[in-house]
């Protein structure tokens, strides 16, 4: 028997340990793709510097007809002004450690309906009723993080926990980006 068990330390202490090798190299890809997409957010925003002032712009992918804006180059100004921040919010809630990263979906989908607004009618202007749109939204988002809150408060007065164990505890932490997707979906 401690044959054996000295076969299996050797072994074990001999092989390096894959599994942590390869989720590192796996979040160190991840995190690369991110900070390279974070740190390009002002290429892409000035990309509508390259569609022309025109209503009517054609290209070799599709045609654009600019009905309210009248010029295709602002109707692409007013669309980056409205993914960018989308896309970086929601690069910081799925990447948030902290126990109040729920709050941020309401600015998501502030930006998610003004952008909808965008492209299904270009006829209105956008950003006039779309708080009325986010009232449910923030019914629910800003009760749900004052009880987190007030849990963790009652927790931190009659235990010597610090805010960090505090926000562990009451962190919900799906492995990969997928199931951290399917727990809000």
């Amino acid at each position: 028997m401690i044959k054996l068990l000295h076969k299996l330390t050797e072994r074990n202490l001999s092989r390096p340990h894959t599994d942590k090798i390869s989720y590192n190299k796996k979040r160190i890809l991840t995190g690369s793709i991110l900070a390279t997409l974070i740190a390009g957010t002002p290429f892409l925003f000035y990309l509508y510097e390259y569609v022309p002032d025109v209503q009517k712009w054609d290209n070799f992918l599709f045609t654009y007809e600019s009905y309210y804006y009248q010029s295709a180059n602002a109707a692409a100004w007013i669309f980056m002004m409205k993914v960018i921040p989308l896309i970086l919010s929601l690069i910081w809630f799925f990447t948030c450690k902290h126990w109040w990263y729920h709050a941020l979906i309401v600015p998501i989908t502030m930006f998610s309906f003004q952008l909808i607004t965008f492209l299904i009618e270009d006829s209105k202007p956008i950003d006039e009723f779309q708080i009325i749109w986010l009232l449910p939204i923030m019914a629910l988002v800003f009760p749900s993080i004052y009880l987190i809150r007030a849990k963790m408060f009652n927790k931190l007065n009659d235990a010597n926990k610090t805010m960090e164990e505090l926000e562990e505890e009451f962190m919900i932490k799906p492995k990969d980006f997928m199931g951290r997707l399917k727990q809000y979906f």
